[in-house]
């Protein structure tokens, strides 16, 4: 079964039952703020929304929506088009580790038709878990989007860099725990990491996520931001994350 779900500025298509967007996407959504940005990339998109909301923000950008599930796929081909956005956003069924092996996909007639290293940004809200950690979700579509079942985070740092042009801008969502390992991945690549900042459900909790900028062949320059609080104490959304939600 499928639901219509309003967001900001937009209207999204998610199964009732399968995988769905969660705060996730907004705060990494929320987390990009380049002045101007023409070709935008969005690895493992789901249903299309951060991409589609990136569309709305830059106005002049072109974006591309990469997802390995059919199912999805075709969600985010109607967002899409419920959105308007036809003449910007495009979706590419395809898994992002094939761009790993570029060269060998060239040759056959079956050629990936979306060229790297051209975008100014790649953006990814990705499997968290690591294979043998946490419980599996039911079904295919929760289970690949939380575990790293199709793409690892290696795999996505790698193919982050190919689409990138030098000093493009990545940005991702991840666990505070794999932190240092997902630096050393970025750094191994040509990228340094730019921005940090964690993700708090209120001002007395741990850290439950962090949101990352790495720049392809940048310098050394960290800003660790200040911290993001989702929740007051009371339970209410903070004024930040509230403005996320809302457009006006």
């Amino acid at each position: 079964m499928i639901t219509f779900d309003s967001i900001r500025d937009i209207s999204i298509c998610q199964h009732r039952d399968g995988y769905r967007f969660s705060v996730d996407a907004l705060l990494l959504f929320s987390f990009v703020n380049l002045q101007r940005v023409k070709e935008i990339i969005d690895l493992g998109a789901g249903s299309g929304i951060i991409g589609i909301l990136l569309a709305k923000k830059y106005s002049e950008s072109n974006v591309t929506l990469i997802e390995l599930q059919e199912s999805l796929a075709k969600l985010a081909e109607t967002n899409i088009t419920i959105n308007r956005l036809q003449d910007r956003v495009k979706i590419l069924k395809a898994d992002v580790t094939d761009f790993l092996n570029i060269k060998e996909q060239m040759k056959k007639e079956t050629a990936l038709p979306c060229p790297p290293t051209k975008y100014d940004l790649v953006v990814s809200n990705p499997p968290f878990r690591k294979l043998k950690t946490g419980l599996l979700s039911c079904g295919d579509e929760k289970a690949i989007a939380r575990h790293e079942i199709m793409l690892s985070l290696c795999e996505l740092i790698r193919a982050s860099t190919l689409f990138l042009k030098n000093h493009g801008r990545l940005c991702i969502i991840h666990l505070p725990e794999r932190l240092s390992e997902i630096t050393t991945f970025m750094r191994e690549q040509g990228m340094e990491p730019r921005r940090l900042r964690f993700v708090h459900s209120n001002s007395y909790s741990e850290a439950k996520m962090v949101l990352i900028e790495a720049v392809k062949c940048g310098k050394p320059d960290l800003k660790v931001e200040k911290p993001f609080f989702i929740y007051n104490d009371d339970g209410s959304y903070t004024t930040e994350m509230g403005e996320i939600y809302d457009v006006s």
